[in-house]
């Protein structure tokens, strides 16, 4: 009877078996994974061979690399940086700007809360909260949009605590002193930030060997928007950099992690190069729209916030809106340099939400024509000006070539040799996590199958 019993289970296992579906590989804890953001990053630029970045082009080489990489609407850092961490567009992770819009009331303008907690801003489940739930280890150094993150591990945060644990251990070491960790938001030499910033990556890198790392640059951002991209300080930033990714990648081959880890470099947006500058607050104030005394705002029925190439136009007292936005869009419309004003509810065509779905969203989305960027000035009779200390920006439409960024990948997992022709940062997240044998929720971006390596 026993025999007969263990032969019909032998028979059950042999002939079901190939109906069970097998299990998905679960995270691997012996698998790494760095993402590097070296911001405002243009495709155009990394296409010159005179721009001086050997590090960067030996993991192109040796790894997979795209000739350009469309970024999300808007084209700014902190939306683009949580696209690439959640794989889902702006429309659904919910940031729009660097920082929550905070409405003030109906008669004053909306504000932004720069560090408002990473569970006010990112409405969506990220990468890194898929690793940490699946008991991977994660860190992140002046990453954007995750203050106070509980599913962080280890943070070096862009405007570090003299109390952090990442901290404390790098002042013991000598590696910052206690006036400069106050001091660092402060700092306004940025090459000088970077470097801490690499420091406490390396250190991070070397004494916990974190499963996931956010990494993010910021050099290359400043001197493009103070000089222009393409100008001289705009290569050598590139170079400054590029030196910096050389620092991680040594002390990724001395903590032994070079085998095991896979590398994707990308970036936030492009950059384009701007002559004039546009006003619009100072054309509400005229049209009546505002009400100013100096530079000091005392009262508006409407307001533009600017983000460089682009800018969001609101009604603050949404009671009004009916009445107020066929004058506010007319106004708008008539200005020097004006390319497109677009109503609020065509946002989701271009990944966006809708003005009742998220209250950063305008009820009139500006674009202006190539030279031109936006500013928030309200003072003064000058609805426009020529720009002599600001020379590039970014925010225009992602259509637009010059904003698209760089894509590398390198390592283990990643095809050698490997040229794409366009991928998405929204392909990021998805393809981090399959390397890294996790699962997100349903992304609008696509596993970059092409670039792994068969398993």
């Amino acid at each position: 009877m026993l025999r007969f019993f263990l032969s019909t289970a032998l028979f059950l296992l042999i002939t079901l078996g190939s109906s069970v579906p097998a299990a998905e590989p679960g995270p691997d804890k012996d698998r790494h994974v760095i993402l590097i953001s070296i911001d405002g990053f243009p495709a155009w630029m990394w296409r010159d061979p005179g721009l001086s970045v050997p590090n960067l082009r030996r993991l192109a080489a040796e790894g997979a690399v795209a000739d350009a990489m469309t970024v999300s609407n808007p084209s700014v850092t902190w939306i683009n940086h949580t696209t690439m961490v959640t794989g889902v567009n702006p429309e659904k992770h919910g940031v729009l700007y660097n920082g929550l819009l905070v409405r003030q009331g109906p008669t004053m303008p909306p504000k932004i809360e720069q560090w408002a907690d990473k569970d006010k801003l990112v409405r969506v489940p990220t990468l890194y909260d898929a690793a940490f739930k699946a008991g991977l280890t994660t860190a992140e150094v002046d990453w954007v949009a995750i203050t106070r993150a509980p599913t962080i591990t280890w943070s070096f945060p862009e405007i570090p605590s003299p109390t952090g644990v990442i901290e404390k251990e790098l002042y013991m070491q000598g590696k910052i002193t206690g006036d400069e960790l106050t001091d660092i938001a402060r700092m306004k030499n940025i090459a000088w930030r970077d470097q801490q910033w690499t420091d406490a990556a390396v250190h991070i890198l070397k004494t916990r060997k974190p499963n996931l790392l956010l990494f993010h640059l910021l050099t290359t951002d400043a001197t493009n928007h103070t000089y222009g991209p393409g100008s001289m300080a705009s290569y050598t930033a590139y170079a400054y950099a590029d030196q910096l990714v050389g620092q991680l990648l040594a002390a990724l081959k001395e903590s032994g992690l070079q085998d095991k880890t896979s590398i994707i470099v990308g970036t936030d947006h492009g950059f384009k190069k701007v002559s004039k500058l546009i006003f619009p607050n100072v054309a509400l104030r005229k049209a009546g729209l505002l009400q100013a005394v100096g530079s000091k705002i005392t009262g508006c029925d409407a307001y533009v916030f600017a983000e460089g190439g682009l800018a969001f136009a609101f009604v603050t007292d949404p009671a009004r809106k009916a009445e107020l936005l066929p004058k506010l869009k007319e106004v708008l419309e008539k200005m020097e340099g004006m390319d497109r004003v677009i109503d609020g509810h065509e946002g989701p065509s271009l990944g966006m939400p809708l003005p009742e779905n998220n209250q950063g969203m305008g009820d009139l989305i500006l674009y202006p024509k190539a030279g031109y960027a936006f500013q928030a000035l309200a003072a003064g009779e000058d609805e426009t000006a020529v720009s002599t200390t600001y020379l590039g920006t970014h925010g225009y439409p992602n259509t637009d070539p010059e904003l698209d960024g760089i894509f590398v990948a390198w390592g283990k997992g990643i095809r050698g040799g490997l040229k794409l022709p366009r991928v998405a940062n929204l392909d990021v997240a998805p393809t981090i996590a399959r390397l890294l044998g996790l699962t997100l929720p349903p992304v609008d971006g696509r596993v970059l199958e092409e670039i792994l390596e068969d398993k």
